[in-house]
């Protein structure tokens, strides 16, 4: 701290020692509240601690350490959960004594379990003179606060045998609620994790309603589901922003709006909660006098938020007094649709008085007038889940009798047109029988043609103009991937001599044989055997590189002569075939005419070298 602070503080601790002073000090540490050991893992502060009111905020420490204001601090509150004092523009200091009895050192926290309080700072007054101060508050950044959570939680070291007092300063303008706390470390990140996990039961609750209500507005068109959403999300963010949800874990840090986030989210929420109720119980219609009250309430809640920013403090209580006139003409609304026996309005009734009572509890705590403690803490969440329970099971009812409703019209549709329907279904049954035969002839004359088109009709196999068109596409296909194209043709030897020796019917039965055994050489899905014309044959492989065709070329020479077709004529004396093969991976200046002359190129050479070989250009 700076070295002129460090001297006043100095000249405050010299002043104390004086007679008049040691008063003062001895009122500051007499009731030292030993943190060692603690009956309970936690304990509440309000019955322990010193408080004094700066109706100014101008209050510095040096000013509350003088003798004249550290005896005006007023001890012995009776035991609460929580500090509250409304509405109000004061800042309040808070000091308390903690004494540690044990030889060794001992950790707490020290949890401010209010996540609206403005300004939070804490000034630490250690053994050594010095003073270790942090401020945050919801207007400060979140990374101002010592231990990441929700609520203002310090740590606090007591070394062994000493003391150590607390000042602690607040201010707040909004609501001004000050649960102070005690906490084992232990203690407090187990009831964290807890804390924790209900809060995102609540926010998982609100955004399941929310996608699902969303899905039925894109579903049915019906603007009481889109209504509904907008007030789930501004009740969520709402609550979300009072319970210190919002300045964690969303990247809203202006203070100005850190401090009013969750009275616009409320502002926005009732605004949005009152049109949902207008079109969910067709007020315009069923009650026009209480219509015209909720109108103006709507635009109210909607344009307060603006009000809000420019009149701060003082716009708030009056406010608190509007939100409560609107839960009330709600309920009056709810009860006279009860009354005119609106199915909607037994189950708004149900779920809105759950939410108003919450809502009222929330208000009216806000005011100071009601205690701080576990129910009204979080009455407005408490009372939010239940209301989007019974909403849930209220939309769930509109959709039903939606469906009724549909099915109902359906039901006298199809009456209507059964008779019409019964009229033209014999006439309509013979011309469809009679379609579906022509189609089924069609169908078939057409397969018929593309199988004749295709397919060799002596072979059984593709035919030429079949090849030409999968080699053009699988061409392309390989220029895309970047894989080779590898191309097989086989010609029949000395076919000419086999014709004229055995006759034309013995060379046809031949080539039927060699076409099986290419069929059955094909393994994979993706080749190709047809035949090229005359006696030869090709076999196409894509994505196969040239070893892999020389293997199955070897195959096939090796089936044929297992066959051992008799050919007389021939230097073998049995039917055999050459090969020629050519691999290539297609470049954009190549054509498949390129594939097709290098695998002619290569049977010729095999057709010159002698036959029965297979030669890879």
């Amino acid at each position: 701290m700076p070295w002129i602070a460090r001297l006043r503080l100095l000249v405050l601790v010299f002043w104390a020692l004086l007679p008049g002073g040691m008063a003062a000090a001895h009122a500051a540490s007499a009731g030292a509240l030993d943190v060692a050991p603690m009956p309970l893992p936690v304990l509440s502060l309000t019955h322990h601690v010193a408080t004094l009111e700066d109706p100014g905020g101008r209050l510095t420490l040096q000013d509350v350490l003088r003798p004249e204001l550290a005896a005006r601090f007023a001890s012995g509150h009776p035991a609460a959960e929580a500090f509250n004092h409304g509405i109000t523009p004061s800042a309040w200091w808070f000091r308390i004594t903690l004494r540690n009895p044990l030889p060794q050192a001992q950790q707490r926290l020290l949890e401010v379990g209010y996540a609206r309080l403005s300004q939070v700072s804490l000034h630490q007054l250690l053994p050594d003179g010095s003073v270790h101060t942090v401020d945050t508050g919801v207007t400060a950044p979140f990374a101002s606060r010592p231990l990441a959570h929700r609520f203002f939680v310090f740590p606090i070291t007591l070394a062994p045998g000493s003391e150590q007092t607390l000042y602690l300063r607040v201010q707040s303008l909004t609501a001004f609620i000050v649960p102070l706390r005690l906490w084992e470390p232990q203690a407090f990140h187990h009831q964290a994790r807890n804390d924790y996990l209900a809060q995102a039961w609540y926010l998982g609750m609100a955004t399941a309603m929310v996608l699902f209500n969303l899905l039925l507005f894109v579903r049915l068109g019906d603007r009481i589901y889109i209504h509904y959403v907008a007030f789930a999300l501004c009740m969520a963010f709402a609550v979300a922003a009072q319970n210190g949800l919002v300045k964690e874990f969303l990247p809203l840090q202006a203070p100005w709006w850190s401090d009013l986030a969750s009275t616009f989210g409320y502002s926005l929420a009732i605004a949005t909660g009152l049109q949902f109720m207008r079109h969910m119980l067709g007020t315009a219609h069923t009650q026009p006098l209480w219509d015209r009250v909720l109108r103006p309430l709507v635009a109210f809640f909607v344009l307060s938020p603006v009000v809000f920013v420019w009149t701060g403090q003082t716009f708030i209580p009056s406010a608190a007094v509007v939100y409560l006139g609107a839960v009330l003409v709600a309920v009056a609304t709810a009860l006279r649709g009860v009354w005119q026996r609106q199915r909607s309005a037994y189950f708004f009734m149900a779920a809105f008085g759950l939410l108003a009572l919450g809502a009222m509890a929330n208000a009216v705590r806000a005011m100071g007038l009601l205690p701080t403690n576990g129910l009204t803490a979080n009455a407005m969440q408490i009372g939010s889940a239940l209301e989007m329970v019974l909403l849930a099971f209220a939309l769930a009812d509109r959709f039903n009798e939606m469906r009724r409703e549909k099915a109902g019209i359906q039901k006298k549709l199809l009456t209507t047109q059964q008779t019409l329907i019964d009229n033209l279904r014999q006439s309509e049954q013979v011309l469809e029988q009679r379609v579906q035969e022509r189609t089924q002839e069609l169908q078939q004359l057409n397969q018929k043609l593309a199988a004749l088109s295709m397919t060799d009709g002596l072979t059984g196999i593709a035919n030429r103009r079949h090849f030409d068109e999968i080699l053009a596409t699988e061409w392309h296909r390989a220029q895309r991937s970047g894989q080779p194209l590898t191309l097989a043709l086989l010609d029949v030897d000395w076919f000419k001599s086999y014709n004229d020796h055995y006759g034309h019917l013995a060379g046809d039965e031949c080539l039927r044989s060699i076409a099986h055994v290419l069929a059955q050489s094909a393994v994979r899905s993706g080749d190709l055997v047809a035949r090229y014309g005359g006696e030869e044959f090709a076999f196409l492989a894509p994505d196969t590189d040239a070893a892999g065709v020389v293997e199955v070329a070897h195959r096939i020479q090796a089936t044929l002569a297992q066959l051992a077709l008799p050919h007389g004529t021939s230097a073998y004396q049995h039917v055999t075939v050459s090969i020629g093969l050519a691999s290539v991976v297609p470049s954009l200046h190549d054509t498949p005419d390129t594939l097709v002359r290098l695998a002619d190129q290569a049977l010729y050479r095999a057709k010159t070298e002698g036959r029965n070989r297979i030669v890879l250009a």
